[in-house]
């Protein structure tokens, strides 16, 4: 039985392959413009997944605050 990937994690799989693809177009390309234009999607994609690991740092506190909920409700019942 295989293990199956999150959304998530696929996603900064596909983030990273552009990220590569791009550095691979910088490299390749003598043009300014294709070069500026590279450099706006580089910056896209990494704020992407920038966002994808603060939502994960989200997910991780809202388990958290759960788990301290169900405890606090433990305690006084």
């Amino acid at each position: 039985m295989s293990k199956h990937e999150s959304k998530d994690q696929q996603a900064k799989k596909d983030l990273d392959i552009i990220l590569s693809r791009l550095n691979a177009l910088e490299v390749s390309t003598t043009d300014s413009f294709q070069k500026s234009i590279i450099g706006v999607i580089r910056v896209l994609v990494e704020t992407q997944v920038h966002s994808l690991n603060e939502f994960d740092h989200l997910k991780k506190a809202i388990d958290l605050l759960t788990l301290q909920i169900f405890k606090t409700q433990n305690k006084s019942s």
